[in-house]
Parts: structure tokens; C-alpha cells; sequence
């Protein structure tokens, strides 16, 4: 496929599984960006003012729109088509930032203000809490939600302008890029969230009071339980290194400063948004006439209507030969209609066009939906009696929508595969993909749930054979007292000795430095607001610190390891990986970690289990007895202590775990088919790979096996 439109380009982009992102594409998208944007270095409280004057202003030109129309039809049409040329941008509202957070730069002071930012993007804490949702209950208010969930489907919605997807396609291209564009990024939410509330969405406003426009409008963050610095300036400080890349540069080849990426962000996004709303202002005014609505819709029905009617004839022509050329000029057919027995001019509750075809019984019963019958009797109130030409539709111009390169990676870029698992570490901390890399984590995962699988019906420490009625919580709190009285009776073992101590605390320094890693692919926007994936998402929010530098986790675990004399390097860069302090196996479950994050939706089940597993491994028992360790040496115990807290069975992460999977199997069917019992099993594998036990051999041996015969 040579070009791809921006439709096809938002559809594959709002996939959290998106394939990676091929050179031409992330070429032009850097163009477009740099063409559009500007050097100018104003402070960002100025860029600020300037986009929020130019949203007030707007606004108005709007309000005026729906002041001028004179039939409540029309204030209806006004209305239905804003509310549906914003849903591309409005439903993904906060997304663009949804890969600024990656296990490299998980202690970044400058990182963490702009996932704050997201997380309240997102409702942290909440399904169906997230920006995008409060847009589709707006939708669904005015009934216009049939292509809105999921949002790939929108594409389909051929009522909105292609240009419509122009800003957004991009916008989520770059979230699937943030090395390549992470000060863009930055840039256009400035933009937007001084822009606030879409222009166009001002007349939509005052019509739909009661809507969550707290939510809808980015420039909204009041009761979000952030920092107080969270919603600062999130432009880069002078001198902020990128935490991807141990030099400090820049992937992508840029030789302009930091701010000046920041800059071309903001004015590209204030640019892009002009152009667009100009559009969606000229659709808008066209759509007042009603000549100009009836013939679109004649335009997006004309092709499936053309198939049925080679026997009406319409003034010597077949109807189905006025459908064919309505598809590119609706404006004939208009006419030919006004002057047609179907159509009584001025009363459409004469019209056989609208009643006797288009009732029970009728040839056309059904064909129309009620809004489109609507759109076809305001039409025919709206002809003059007097005359039988139909007035002419007015045109609507829109800008010519983006023709961009195609998503896929050309054959010559595959890149280059791991070399081992050291540098599988360093290069899957990056949330940019390669055809390469992606499979190597594919083949890995899959050899790591195989050797999961095998054996699993003997082990003693799994989750039950089948998934309780009544949920995991008893269950849990069964496995909570076990653990504490493992811990009671254990009591009387020495603690290790200092060198041990320290020597097992660096060990796991390659797992805990990317703590919460196996998630990372539920911060994409969609799962982080799902029933599923919003516990997973909070939780890793928390292993993050909750946007604060002094509750984050690996930083927290870094200075324990400081505080024992030792000093690792930035756990994203080679030098980390390199350390030849580290053992080998010490990164062999970091980066099954990293492999199965991924494939969040292709792998939730295993990762559901691995989830719990995790949550649950400390709790009651190895954290306290890891809290008797350091206490013995005089080691700080504020890591441990903070999980046996906030992973508590009752209301911290454990419980959450338990709570996504319930969720997640409560919506697969019960029954015959057994595809309960299949994901359920696949739980519990995801369960045991956080200690498979099964040598690496003895499991590729069996995946083999079982992958022959799922062939035979």
C-alpha cells in the first residue's frame, strides 16, 4: 500500500498492539510537525494566552452559529455534527501521552509530572472514568455512539470529515514514538490544554448542560488528588537529559535545542486545530441549509441504494443511474426529487418520500434511520411551495485531508534482533519497536509460558483448579494467612549475612529497577480506563510513586542499593545492562516482563495471573522477614515497608488483582464451550511464570510437543 489516509492511520495508531511504526511515516509525521511549526521560544505562559485567546474567540464565532438558526431541526443537525467532527480528538483527549513513561526513564522527576497529567487523563482509580469516556456518554446522549466504542471503530462513521483525523492520527502516531517526539508531545498538550474545550463543542454546550464537561474540557483538572506541581510547566528544564539514550541525545537526529521541539509541537497543534475548526465552521454553516444536509446524505446512501432501483424511472432516467452519479454530485438528483411525485414541497407530512415508502409496508420501510428521516422531512418543509426547483445546496469546503505513507516497517527495516539477554534488556525499556525486536520478545515469552505450562497441574503453589463462584477474595485471604504462618514458624532462621544481603539486593536490581514493568501496556488509553485494565493501570501509577519522585519505587530501590555502597548506572543505557556486577540470570524474568508487556491484549490473561502473582508473592510473610534482614545491617527497610502496605490483601495491590481477573472472567461465557475454563488455565499459567520451576530445556521440549499436536 503506498499511502494510508489519517482514517487508517487513527484506526491502526488507538491499537495498543500497533505494528512498528515504518521510517517513511515517522518521516513525514516529523515534516509535517517541523513544516507547520515555528521557532518561536515565547515562555509558556505566553504560548498559553495565545491559544486560549484564539479558543475563546472561536467559540463565539460558533455560539453565533447556532444564535442564527431559525428551526430547532437545524439547531439539531448544528449540534449532531460538531459533537461528531470533535469524537475524533475528544475520545482520545490526554492519549498522545500515553507512552511518555517507559521503564527508562521510571525515575525521571520531568517524566512523572507528565504521567500525573495522564493519569488524571485516564481516571486513575476508576472505570470508564477517562477523558474519552465522559465524550462518548455525551454521544450517546445524542445518540450518536454506534461507531464510538471502540475507538478504531469511529473510523468508520463516514458522517465525520476525513480531516477530522488529521491532528489526531498524528497526534497518536508520535504517543507510539514518545523517544522520537517526547518534547513535541509535550508541546501539543500544552496547546491543547490551554485550548481547553474544542471550539465547535461551545454550541453543543449550551444545549447538553448537564454533560461531565469538567472532563471534556482539557483545560479542567480540578479534584485531581496530584502533587501540587503536577500540572506545572512540563516543558523540558534546561539541561534535562533524556533518560533513553546514555549520551543525552536525541534518537531521531534533531539538532534543534529541546525547546525549540517543545515550540514546533505547540504551534503545529494551534495551526492543525485553525485549519480544522475552520472546516468543521464551514460544514457547519453549509449544514444550515437544508438543500446542504439532504444532499449528503443523498451522497453516503447512494451506493447501496443503487443496487435496487434500475426499475424506478426519474424524468427518462433509472433512479439507480441518478444514485451512480450521486455518489460524486449529489446536486442533480436534489432537484429531480423536488420535482418528483414523492415530494410535496413545503409538507413532508404529504410526502410519500417520508411516509407511505418509508412506513410499514412501504418499499423503503426501515431503509432510513429516524435521524436521516428527520434530515429528509426538514428538506422538504423547507422547499418552496410555489416553486418546483429545488434551491441549490450550498457548498461546505473543507481542507483535503492528510495522504500519509503506509504504518508498516518496509522489509529493509526489521532492524536488528538482541543479542542476548543484556541487550534485550536495554533495548525493550524502549516503548519504540522494531519488527526484529518484537519478534525476539514474542519467541522469548512464548519459550518462558511454555516452560510456565509444563508441570503445572503437579505444583502445589497454584491458583485453584477451577475459578471460584464466589471470586478470588477468599482465596486470598486464605493464601495471606498462609504466608504469615510461614513467617511465624520461620522466625527462628538467621538472618543472611551482610555480603549476602547486599549481594542479593543487587541481584535484583535488574527486576526492581522497571518495578510494575510487566504493565506497561496497560497505560495505552483504552485498557488504563477499562473494566479490566483500570486496577492494572493504577497499580502501576503506584509502583511509579503516584507522580512523586519520593514514592517511586525503583528510586526508592536505588538509593537502597546506594546506601549499601554500591552506585549503578541509569538503569536504561548499556552501561546498566553491561554491569558486570550483575549476573546473568538476574535478567532472565526482567525481561519476560518486558517481552509479555507487549502484547497486553493477545496476553492478558497470563499477564491477569502474573499480576497476582506478583501482588501477592510479599505479602504476610517475605517482606516482613526482608524488613528483619535490613534492620539487622542498619539498611533502610522503606522499600519493603511500602509494599507490605499499599500490596495489603483487603484494599491495596493484591486485592486489585484479584479484582481485574474476576472482571476479566465474568465476561467470557459460561458453559459448554469451555472457554471459561481455557482462559481460566491460562490465568494460571501467567500465575506460575513468575517461578516456572521447569528448566528451559525440558519446557521447549514440551512446547514443542503441544504446538505438533495443536497441528495435527
Amino acid at each position: 500500500m503506498e499511502g494510508a489516509t489519517s482514517r487508517t492511520v487513527y484506526a491502526t495508531a488507538a491499537d495498543p498492539e500497533c505494528r512498528p511504526v515504518g521510517a517513511r511515516l515517522m518521516a513525514a509525521v516529523r515534516t509535517e510537525v517541523r513544516r507547520h511549526g515555528s521557532a518561536d521560544l515565547r515562555s509558556a505562559a505566553e504560548l498559553g494566552s495565545l491559544a486560549a485567546d484564539w479558543s475563546r474567540h472561536t467559540a463565539e464565532h460558533f455560539r453565533a452559529l447556532l444564535d442564527d438558526c431559525g428551526t430547532d431541526g437545524a439547531r439539531d443537525t448544528l449540534l449532531r455534527r460538531a459533537a461528531l467532527d470533535c469524537a475524533p480528538l475528544a475520545l482520545v483527549a490526554g492519549a498522545w501521552l500515553q507512552g511518555i513513561s517507559s521503564p527508562a526513564g521510571a525515575d525521571d522527576p520531568a517524566v512523572l509530572r507528565v504521567l500525573a497529567r495522564y493519569a488524571h487523563d485516564v481516571g486513575v482509580g476508576q472505570p470508564a472514568a477517562s477523558r474519552g469516556a465522559a465524550y462518548l456518554a455525551l454521544l450517546r446522549t445524542l445518540r450518536l455512539s454506534e461507531h464510538a466504542a471502540p475507538v478504531p471503530r469511529l473510523t468508520l462513521d463516514r458522517r465525520i470529515d476525513d480531516h477530522c483525523f488529521d491532528l489526531p492520527a498524528l497526534l497518536l502516531t508520535m504517543s507510539r514514538l514518545p523517544e522520537n517526539f517526547r518534547d513535541e508531545l509535550r508541546g501539543a498538550d500544552w496547546c491543547l490544554r490551554a485550548v481547553g474545550l474544542l471550539p465547535p463543542l461551545a454550541l453543543v454546550k449550551e444545549s447538553v448542560p448537564e454533560a461531565s464537561w469538567y472532563r471534556i474540557d482539557l483545560a479542567c483538572e480540578e479534584a485531581a488528588p496530584w502533587p501540587p506541581d503536577a500540572f506545572s510547566d512540563v516543558r523540558p528544564a534546561k539541561g534535562e537529559r533524556d533518560p533513553h539514550r546514555s549520551d543525552g541525545n536525541w534518537p531521531d537526529g534533531f539538532t534543534d535545542t529541546d525547546e525549540q521541539r517543545f515550540s514546533a509541537g505547540f504551534h503545529w497543534t494551534l495551526d492543525a486545530l485553525r485549519q480544522w475548526s475552520d472546516g468543521v465552521y464551514a460544514r457547519l454553516d453549509a449544514a444550515r441549509d437544508p438543500a446542504r444536509d439532504m444532499a449528503e446524505l443523498l451522497r453516503l446512501r447512494a451506493r447501496e441504494g443503487a443496487v435496487y432501483h434500475h426499475a424506478f424511472q426519474l424524468e427518462g432516467r433509472s433512479l439507480s443511474d441518478w444514485l451512480a452519479e450521486c455518489r460524486t454530485d449529489p446536486v442533480p438528483l436534489l432537484g429531480a426529487l423536488a420535482r418528483s411525485r414523492l415530494v410535496r414541497p413545503g409538507r413532508s407530512t404529504a410526502s410519500p418520500l417520508v411516509n407511505g415508502l418509508s412506513e410499514e409496508g412501504g418499499a423503503m420501510f426501515r431503509v432510513f434511520a429516524p435521524a436521516e428521516l428527520a434530515v429528509i422531512r426538514r428538506w422538504i418543509d423547507a422547499l418552496p411551495a410555489a416553486s418546483a426547483e429545488a434551491p441549490a445546496a450550498r457548498a461546505a469546503r473543507s481542507p483535503a485531508s492528510l495522504v500519509l505513507p503506509s504504518w508498516e516497517a518496509a522489509p529493509d527495516e526489521r532492524g536488528t534482533a538482541p543479542k542476548g539477554l543484556r541487550d534485550a534488556y536495554r533495548q525493550l525499556q524502549s516503548r519504540t519497536d522494531t519488527p526484529a525486536l518484537g519478534d525476539w520478545a514474542a519467541r522469548y515469552a512464548r519459550r518462558w509460558l511454555d516452560r510456565s505450562r509444563h508441570g503445572l497441574d503437579r505444583d502445589g503453589n497454584r491458583l485453584p483448579e477451577r475459578w471460584p463462584a464466589e471470586g478470588l477474595r477468599p482465596w486470598l485471604a486464605e493464601q495471606h494467612e498462609r504466608h504469615a504462618a510461614e513467617f511465624t514458624a520461620g522466625q527462628d532462621v538467621p538472618v543472611p549475612s551482610r555480603e549476602a544481603l547486599v549481594e542479593s539486593t543487587v541481584q535484583l536490581a535488574p527486576l526492581t529497577m522497571i518495578d510494575g514493568g510487566w504493565l506497561l501496556g496497560f497505560t495505552d488509553y483504552e485498557l488504563a480506563a477499562s473494566h479490566t485494565g483500570f486496577p492494572l493501570f493504577e497499580t502501576y501509577w503506584d509502583e511509579l510513586g503516584n507522580g512523586q519522585p519520593g514514592l517511586n519505587h525503583p528510586l526508592i530501590y536505588r538509593e537502597l542499593v546506594a546506601e549499601m555502597g554500591v552506585e549503578l548506572p541509569p538503569t536504561g543505557t548499556a552501561e546498566f545492562a553491561a554491569w558486570p556486577g550483575f549476573a546473568e540470570r538476574s535478567f532472565e524474568l526482567p525481561v519476560y516482563w518486558l517481552s509479555v508487556a507487549r502484547r497486553p491484549r493477545t496476553l492478558q490473561p497470563e499477564i491477569l495471573g502474573l499480576n497476582l502473582a506478583m501482588e501477592l508473592s510479599g505479602v504476610g510473610g517475605s517482606y516482613r522477614k526482608a524488613r528483619l534482614a535490613l534492620l539487622s545491617h542498619g539498611f533502610s527497610t522503606r522499600f519493603v515497608d511500602i509494599h507490605n502496605t499499599i500490596d495489603n490483601v483487603a484494599s491495596g495491590h493484591a486485592a486489585w488483582a484479584c479484582d481485574a481477573v474476576d472482571a476479566y472472567l465474568a465476561a467470557v461465557p459460561a458453559g459448554p464451550s469451555g472457554a471459561r475454563e481455557q482462559i481460566w488455565r491460562r490465568i494460571c499459567i501467567g500465575f506460575r511464570s513468575l517461578d516456572p520451576g521447569t528448566t528451559p530445556a525440558l519446557a521447549r521440549w514440551a512446547g514443542r510437543v503441544r504446538r505438533s499436536k495443536a497441528h495435527v
